[in-house]
């Protein structure tokens, strides 16, 4: 059973995009991208520098437009994916990516979305010096101790015994100071403290953008980052993506859901690698694959023939309201 996921911000490096742009038909798709987001797209994934593409309002377009173009040259629309995976997932800013892909939102929608989700989330980034450190290793109950001793939120759980923190510039020096037992602080080379109470601001953005939004059922379900719950409803996919914002990501219960789906192979989608990375701690016996070039083109093909066939019933669980 095949599960595709998309990644989120940091997830992207200074020339990723070049050798995909030397196959036919993706400089024009990513040139149709760049004009709906307003970037040059082209150029921030061949040859911009770090700092360039570090920044909120770039890095999630470029993201979500790597994942649409690397996404096409595997299937061809959402009915193709729904003959070979059982179920999608997105991280953070990969939602949107995720949503296009099985069909709720169209590319040119999740594009605008996440255009305007990266102005916003920059902005609020702008606000307050914030930003965000992984903790590795330690105990659980321990990290999340020391973490609310500073004053900070775990806004990413990924599970694997990684947990990212964010909140303030102060707090995270504090944490960096004094971390919990046998764990490592590593900074993060992002803008501020995303899916925190920090990031509120963007979510009023994106409620008015949504509101004119017209979904579509997801051809398969999307496994949510609030809870992992496996969603099908348009709508109800749409809303968690905005509430998301200021919420933390949950990856480790995405994890879980696909393991109760029984999934035996995961493709990462451009820029792929630190979703695969998590599945190998956490899905032992599970193929992986991180679509990092072309050259993982025909691995890719040779894992959706033995691995893409859906049960006739795969389980959804929509939640409609308390997340």
């Amino acid at each position: 059973m095949l599960v595709l996921v998309f990644p989120g911000q940091g997830s992207q490096t200074p020339g990723f995009l070049a050798p995909w742009l030397e196959l036919p038909g993706v400089g024009d798709r990513l040139a149709w991208y760049s004009a709906v987001v307003g970037e040059d797209l082209a150029a921030h994934g061949t040859v911009s520098d770090a700092d360039t593409i570090r920044d909120t309002a770039v890095a999630q377009p470029l993201i979500v437009a790597a994942g649409l173009l690397g996404l096409a040259e595997l299937v061809d629309s959402p009915l193709a994916l729904s003959s070979v995976a059982a179920a999608v997932g997105g991280h953070s800013v990969g939602e949107l990516t995720a949503a296009a892909a099985v069909g709720t939102l169209t590319p040119e929608q999740a594009l605008v979305l996440v255009r305007e989700r990266g102005r916003a989330m920059a902005a609020a980034a702008a606000a307050t010096p914030t930003g965000m450190s992984a903790v590795l290793g330690g105990v659980r109950e321990e990290v999340a101790e020391t973490l609310a001793r500073h004053g900070l939120v775990a806004a990413n759980d990924n599970g694997g015994g990684q947990v990212v923190a964010a909140g303030t510039l102060e707090a995270l020096a504090a944490l960096a100071a004094e971390p919990p037992a046998r764990a490592r602080v590593i900074p993060l080379q992002v803008a501020g403290a995303f899916h925190t109470e920090h990031m509120h601001p963007a979510v009023g953005r994106l409620e008015q953008l949504a509101g004119g939004v017209a979904t579509a059922p997801a051809v398969v379900p999307v496994a949510a980052n609030a809870d992992g719950a496996l969603v099908d409803d348009g709508a109800e996919i749409l809303r968690r993506i905005v509430a998301q914002v200021s919420r933390p990501v949950r990856w480790d219960l995405c994890t879980e859901a696909f393991a109760s789906l029984g999934v035996t192979a995961i493709i990462e989608v451009p820029p792929a690698g630190t979703l695969t990375n998590l599945a190998k701690r956490q899905l032992k016996g599970v193929e992986t694959l991180a679509l990092k070039s072309p050259d993982d083109l025909d691995r890719a093909r040779a894992m959706i023939a033995e691995h893409g066939t859906v049960p006739e019933a795969a389980p959804v669980t929509t939640v409609p309201e308390g997340v």
